[in-house]
């Protein structure tokens, strides 16, 4: 089993994780400087934050359109499509002479991040046998953190050598091109799943038939052959509609995850702010647990497909939600710096053992024959959780405190935990690997 998923992850380099690599790599390169860059264009800083956020919208209101392109072109196809358009955002952006075409461009670059996310999701949902699903969705959501992390150092190294914000511009396009080139003339997903498919298919004919008694074939784990099967298109809408209840409670509690995860971005640099720190040294705590959360995310798919996804759900919630809630009560301690730290630590592994429970839970409940649909549905609700804590505490904090804030977090994580508790074993397939 472990040499057949080493193999299957393998084969999935060059058509799903190196381009994922590549497009996040791009992108985490231009993220930190959107604001930079807008604001030397002649934007306040209040409306430089508005134009970065542009991105986040944008894939917010991609997902949907996403889902319908991915259900009628095909995964390929879509990840081709999003790969020209954001390289005219990202071109756009870098030669608009005004705020609102960078804006309009930026808002682009997120619809096209949204569109690209969700064919490779529907890509590894039907593709990847359940039974080490996880692993290959960790794998992939480490590629995107990989990009994520290594992308401002590069952009720090090109600001150094060519002194101007638009260097990184031009280095996501030349990640974008390589992205396209890649996954038009590299080998061909449909051809190399079909051969996998084919391999899982003879090596799990007797692992179902000992089964056979469970009254579960239909969530055996083996990958969905070739093509996508011909079914009849329910359509974006009526799939929101006929799948209200898993995304009403399972999406819920996903995107209260989201929302802790986003708030931690937020929540750490303006706590050390609060408490006296430098720069410098909030910088550190926040890298040293951005580096625990990178360290850990396959282990997470490890969790997941061995014991079950709950083993890596539940902690990644309780570590989460408890970390915000006792930084709520540290502010004024004397030892509040070493606490700082402490959470911070706390709240990496906790991030980290998170790494691919959005993707792989979105896969165990998607529609196994036409998932494009409800995934775009789902990850809307996900992006949505992490569009939305950052505002929450914000809020709540300036109506009362950072502490109070903080507390608000740790609730959101607490009544996610609960909820994963209860709607995942419901929900979820139970087929943990041998």
């Amino acid at each position: 089993m472990a040499e057949r998923a080493i193999s299957v992850l393998w084969k999935f380099g060059p058509m799903v994780y190196l381009p994922t690599l590549l497009f996040s790599l791009g992108e985490g390169a231009v993220v930190p400087l959107i604001p930079v860059i807008a604001a030397s264009r002649g934007a306040t800083l209040a409306s430089a934050g508005l134009i970065a956020s542009a991105l986040v919208v944008g894939q917010l209101c991609g997902n949907i359109p996403a889902g319908w392109l991915v259900a009628r072109l095909g995964e390929r196809v879509t990840m081709v499509i999003a790969g020209a358009v954001s390289l005219l955002g990202v071109v756009a952006t870098a030669l608009a002479p005004g705020l609102a075409l960078f804006s309009v461009a930026v808002f682009v670059v997120g619809m096209s991040a949204a569109a690209f996310g969700l064919a490779r999701h529907a890509f590894m949902t039907t593709r990847v046998p359940l039974v080490f699903r996880a692993r290959a969705l960790s794998l992939l959501g480490g590629s995107f953190r990989a990009g994520m992390f290594v992308g401002p150092f590069v952009a720090a190294a090109l600001l150094a050598v060519f002194h101007t914000e638009n260097a990184a511009l031009w280095f996501f396009s030349v990640c974008l091109v390589a992205l396209i080139v890649l996954v038009l003339f590299g080998p061909d997903p449909e051809a190399q799943a079909t051969a996998m498919d084919r391999d899982v298919h003879r090596d799990d004919v007797h692992s179902d038939d000992v089964h056979s008694d469970d009254g579960d074939r239909e969530d055996s784990g083996e990958a969905v052959s070739g093509s996508i099967p011909v079914v009849e298109r329910a359509g974006v809408f009526r799939t929101l509609w006929r799948y209200r209840g898993v995304l009403s409670r399972l999406g819920l509690s996903a995107a209260s995850l989201s929302a802790v995860r986003s708030a931690r971005q937020v929540v750490l640099p303006l706590w050390g702010v609060s408490i006296g720190l430098d720069a410098s040294s909030i910088a550190l705590v926040v890298g040293v647990s951005g580096a625990i959360d990178f360290a850990l995310f396959y282990a997470s798919g490890q969790v997941m497909d061995r014991f079950g996804r709950l083993w890596a759900a539940l902690p990644a919630m309780v570590l989460m939600g408890a970390g915000f809630l006792v930084l709520s009560i540290t502010h004024d301690v004397a030892t509040n710096v070493l606490w700082f730290g402490m959470i911070a630590a706390v709240l990496g592994v906790g991030n980290g053992l998170s790494s691919g429970i959005l993707l792989t839970l979105g896969a165990d409940v998607a529609p196994q024959s036409e998932p494009a649909a409800f995934l775009g549905s789902w990850r809307t609700l996900t992006d949505a959780g992490g569009a939305v804590a950052p505002l929450i505490f914000s809020g709540v904090a300036a109506l009362s405190s950072l502490a109070v804030g903080a507390a608000a977090m740790g609730a959101i994580g607490v009544l996610g935990a609960i909820g994963f508790i209860r709607y995942i074993p419901r929900f979820v397939p139970r087929r943990p690997a041998p």
